[in-house]
């Protein structure tokens, strides 16, 4: 038969410019990347190199076959390219590195990456995938783009950290004011506070504390993963709450062996101190970093200078007998600022202190003790 040449058909379809960038990010947020594909191995390991993947240790779906659950537990997380692989073997990579206390997001479009996306922590999909994947993803992505995901980890890290602010902040204060209100209960003649005036001191408090959610996050924590730990916080409440009870303390000492206050005046002044301190806290302890080198949002800065102004301002005002209240001589006001700054002095103290006792860097308010590869992302290659 007489054959002529024409020439070579190539299917091309290259990875996007933006892939090696996005990686890189990646990998400085300490999510760790790993390439799942039924590909072969040398189509696999071209792949790698030109997003910038490591492609030095490859594992083939020959080889996996072979191997016990043990044996892909202890060798998972040194490979960087799975190649040839079924879906029935991506599942067990997914679930060996779950096994391996890793959190895991699987990113597939494909039938075949149906059963490892049920099996991962965080689902991926995206909106052009077909049917069963996107159905059994988490998350659908409306852009082909690994960017997307490290948008999606940032926001995800903010409102964690913005989360646990609000809770050692809340946990800590509320643990300290039941310890003060305790102790005064013992040894006074009267209330501390009238149930009014522990409403007003909770609603008044809590305005700043909705500001949370819009504050600023220091970017190293954004930087690496973080998890729950309750035995972290009920650490933090009971040594930043007893402090707080400390200067209750010192506060009551003030208004009955300096002022002499009668049930009003020590009702006025240690409710005034309590809503003070409470406000100072929420911008001490916010960061890790000196309170001053930390900038907070500006909903955050300007409603606890709102309640500041008011609390220090309300035994003044004309609705001052409606809960209670009465005028503060201005010495005694004074020296309840005085122990209000103490306060912040000894909590931003005690910050550093305790940071650096837990082996807490400073790059947000929870450090898991075990790393945790969160989204150790699979990416099956297209």
């Amino acid at each position: 038969m007489d054959l002529t040449l024409a020439g070579f058909l190539l299917f091309f379809d290259p990875p996007k410019e933006s892939s090696a960038d996005a990686l890189k990010e990646l990998a400085n947020r300490g999510v760790s990347v790993r390439m799942i594909s039924g590909d072969d191995r040398h189509v696999a390991r071209h792949l790698a190199k030109a997003i910038g993947l490591a492609p030095d240790a490859i594992l083939t779906g020959g080889e996996l076959v072979h191997m016990t659950k043990e044996a892909l537990f202890a060798r998972v997380e040194d490979i960087d390219i799975f190649a040839e692989i079924d879906p029935n073997q991506k599942e067990r990579i997914v679930e060996a590195f779950k096994r391996r206390g890793r959190i895991v997001g699987y990113l597939g479009d494909g039938i075949n990456d149906a059963p490892a996306l049920h099996q991962a922590d965080v689902g991926i999909s995206v909106d052009q995938a077909v049917d069963v994947a996107r159905e059994a993803a988490d998350i659908i992505l409306l852009e082909r783009d690994l960017g997307v995901l490290m948008l999606g980890i940032d926001d995800g890290r903010k409102t964690f950290a913005n989360t646990m602010k609000y809770i050692a902040i809340t946990t800590s204060a509320n643990f300290g004011n039941m310890i003060s209100m305790a102790i005064a209960s013992l040894f006074l003649p009267f209330l501390p506070l009238l149930a009014k005036q522990i409403l007003l001191n909770n609603f008044l408090s809590d305005l700043p504390s909705l500001a949370i959610a819009t504050d600023n996050v220091d970017i190293d924590e954004t930087r690496r993963p973080r998890r729950w730990d309750i035995s972290f916080i009920r650490c933090f409440m009971i040594r930043f709450g007893l402090v707080s009870s400390l200067f209750d303390a010192a506060t009551f000492a003030f208004l009955l062996f300096v002022v002499h206050a009668d049930a009003s005046v020590f009702q006025t002044g240690w409710f005034t101190e309590s809503l003070l301190t409470e406000l100072a806290i929420v911008l001490v302890i916010r960061t890790h970093k000196p309170a001053w080198a930390s900038r907070p949002s500006r909903m955050l800065v300007s409603l606890t200078i709102l309640v500041g102004a008011v609390a220090v301002s309300l035994s003044y005002s004309p609705v001052a007998a409606w809960f209670g209240f009465v005028p503060l001589p201005l010495t005694t006001m004074g020296g309840l600022l005085y122990i209000t700054l103490a306060y912040v002095m000894a909590t931003e103290w005690l910050k550093v202190r305790f940071f650096a006792t837990s082996g807490i860097s400073n790059t947000g308010l929870h450090t898991p003790t075990k790393r945790a590869l969160v989204g150790g992302l699979a990416s099956r290659s297209q």
